[in-house]
């Protein structure tokens, strides 16, 4: 059963591990929870970030030769709810480490927050509203 406290995981493939660290971790100030950079014959390369003690972390992969390559869509986005104004500093940070800022395919966003684009093409939401 489903339950509020059940953990989830976000998981995207990644072309380059190295830049979406520097864009999550660095940029956006997540932290590595886990990470695999010399894997066994067959396996993955894995980048695991989130906040310690979060119900949830973002997990970044890259097969075996690149097999799986992110197809991102105007309506894949990573929703964070800040509950205040996006700071200026934070898009800065996101933009020194591989972001683009980007209008939003839906304008509620704009409204709302800042979209950036992180180094694969997935959209990266961060609301200024409060969620619950």
């Amino acid at each position: 059963m489903i339950e509020a406290n059940t953990h989830v995981r976000i998981a995207r493939p990644s072309r380059d591990l190295a830049a979406a660290e520097r864009f999550y971790v660095d940029g956006l100030g997540l932290t590595v929870l886990y990470k695999e950079t010399d894997p066994a014959e067959g396996e993955h390369e894995l980048l695991m970030a989130g906040l310690p003690g979060a119900g949830w972390h973002f997990e970044l992969t890259r097969g075996p030769s690149g097999t799986v390559v992110p197809s991102p869509t105007a309506d894949d986005l990573f929703v964070l709810y800040l509950g205040r104004p996006v700071e200026d500093a934070l898009i800065d940070r996101l933009t020194e480490h591989g972001g683009e800022r980007v209008a939003a395919h839906n304008p509620y966003w704009d409204q709302w927050g800042v979209t950036v684009r992180d180094p694969d093409g997935y959209l990266l939401v961060l609301s200024s509203r409060s969620w619950g």
